[in-house]
Formats: C-alpha cells, structure tokens, sequence
C-alpha cells in the first residue's frame, strides 16, 4: 500500500515539473541580465556602451523586441550575413524567449561592411525595403568614424519604424509632426479669413450691373505671332547611397528566416 503512494506522489511530481518546464525556462530565460551591445571591434568607450544598453533596454521595452549592435574585426572573414545568422543562433537572442524577435546590426571592421537583420516580428515591421531606409541613414555617420551616433540612430529609426503598419513609407511626410501642424495652421487661417470675409454682408454689386448690354460689346480683334521656343533639358539618372548594394534577408543554419540589408561604409 505504501509502495503504491510511493508511487503515485513520484508520477504526480514528474507530471507537475514536465508540466512546469517551459514556463520555468521561460522565468529563468527572463531573469538572466539582458545584454544587447556586443562590442567585439571596442568601437565604444564604456560610457558609449552603457548609454547605448540603457537605450536598448527602453526600446526593448516599448516594442517587445530587442535591439542588438555586434561589431566584430572579423579574423576568420565569415561573410556578414553568414556573421550576423550565426551569431543570432549562438547567442539564442530574443526578447521573451531564445530566438524571439530581434533586430541586429551587424559591423564587419575587416570588410567595412554593415548588415542589418529583422526576425520574427521585426521582420514583418522592419523588412527590406525598411531596413535598406535605415541604413542609408546611419551609413554617413559609419564612414565618419561616428559609431555612437549611428547606432543611437539606428535604434531610433527602428523604434519609430516599427509604429508603424506594414506596407506604408514611414518617411511620408503626412507622417512628419511639422507638415501636420502647418496643415492644421493653414487650414484654421482659411477658416478664419472665411469668416471674416462672410462678416461685412453679401456684395451683390457686379461687372454687368452698370453696363449696357445693348450698346456694349468687342470692336475688333487680333493675334500677333512672334517666336517659337524649344528647350531641352537633360533627364538625371538615379544614383545609389548607402554604400549600395541593399541585399535582403534569408535563414539561418537554425531555420530562422529573417529581413536583411547589406551594405558598405
């Protein structure tokens, strides 16, 4: 009879820790220190990296994603991409569970290349075309040697990007603060101007008030030809920025797929 408790206690505690595991990974996964600015290259001073994982940890936070910056010398000359898919899978990066969403920047100081990588949800909200956008603008401040400010640049950017829906151009000016409030300004003075144009009484006085239309009327007319005048005007090409080549996303060793932009600085 004891035996049989014996027993049934040790199943019903197996069941309750196979039961518990996941949720239990999960605790453990979250209460481990996060760390989002893998300075590999020492691109940073101290004070840059603690700045920069402060801000990683708000934007984190905000978009239940996190930011990532590895900046690597890159002594075995592993492609950027393949850099950026393995250290993805290596590191388990996520922000709720290992290999969750994350959006990484990648710096290759060997090959003076940049990637930048969405998964999961970043890879809806920040795809291709997203992240080349992203990269055109911090490309400037990587050539100039201004590391700190194009990696806060880049989590901004991602940040703000990602409040928005999927398929629209973030940078479309109806979204831009400034263009609303002079809309809204001009539109309030029409409707002033309207109002006090309306105040002094309807003017019911016009051109044929006070004309004849019996004695009134055109004498003659005529047109005088002068010149013709053609102009041409060259049509100007496109020209790429950003280092070029934009690139895209593709999957990891793990299986992870994901949205990519490639580029040189």
């Amino acid at each position: 009879m004891r035996r049989r408790r014996y027993l049934g206690a040790v199943m019903l505690i197996a069941m309750l820790v196979a039961w518990a595991s996941p949720f239990l990974a999960s605790a453990a996964y979250a209460a481990e220190p996060k760390r989002m600015v893998y300075d590999d290259a020492n691109l940073l001073d101290a004070d840059e990296r603690l700045l920069l994982e402060s801000a990683a940890a708000r934007h984190a936070e905000k978009r239940d994603t996190d930011f990532i910056i590895y900046t690597t010398n890159n002594e075995k000359n592993v492609d950027v991409v393949k850099l950026t898919q393995d250290f993805y899978d290596s590191k388990k990066l996520g922000y709720d569970k290992p290999h969750g969403n994350a959006v990484i920047l990648t710096m290759d100081m060997r090959n003076r290349e940049v990637y930048l990588a969405g998964f999961y949800k970043a890879k809806t909200l920040l795809d291709d075309g997203r992240l080349d956008k992203i990269r055109n603008k911090i490309t400037p401040d990587l050539s100039g040697g201004y590391y700190y400010s194009a990696f806060s640049k880049y989590m901004n950017t991602a940040d703000r990007y990602m409040g928005f829906k999927p398929g629209t151009n973030p940078d479309n000016i109806i979204f831009n603060g400034w263009f609303q409030l002079a809309v809204a300004f001009f539109i309030a003075l029409f409707i002033v101007w309207g109002m006090k144009a309306n105040a002094g009484g309807r003017v019911t006085v016009n051109a044929g008030t006070y004309a004849n239309a019996g004695t009134s009327g055109i004498i003659d007319k005529h047109d005088i030809y002068l010149r013709t005048t053609v102009t041409k005007k060259p049509i100007p090409k496109p020209s790429s920025s950003g280092g070029g080549r934009g690139g895209g996303g593709g999957t990891t060793s793990g299986g992870h797929s994901h949205s990519g932009s490639r580029g040189s600085f």
